[in-house]
């Protein structure tokens, strides 16, 4: 068994086409993000990718819609995101396929 730290770990992605990572695939991104209830994120989109997410814990508001635990939400590429986090939150994320670069901001 290999055994590994969730912090040594850019912003909680574990898994995708970056270092480090304990398996480097092109095909997905695999992360677990902790947002802190306030947070300013970005209202950004993916060109490319397909963005699939668990809300595991806390109360986050994206695109005008609540969000609570266990609800799966999922953005098309060219789709939107403008989250805001409600309460400390963790998302796990899984992106397909794996580019780092593929992130855009809406101004």
């Amino acid at each position: 068994m290999k055994k590994h730290k969730l912090r040594d770990f850019h912003r909680g992605w574990f898994i995708g086409n970056f270092d480090p990572a304990v398996l480097k695939t092109e095909n997905i991104e695999v992360g677990v993000l902790t947002h802190l209830k306030g947070e300013q994120w970005p209202k950004h989109y993916h060109a490319i990718a397909t963005e699939y997410n668990v809300l595991v814990k806390g109360l986050m508001r994206v695109n005008g819609e609540t969000l609570v635990e266990g609800d799966v939400f999922i953005f098309e590429p060219g789709e939107p995101a403008d989250p805001e986090f409600l309460e400390d939150c963790i998302v796990v994320c899984v992106k397909s396929p794996s580019l780092p670069g593929d992130k855009y901001e809406v101004l």
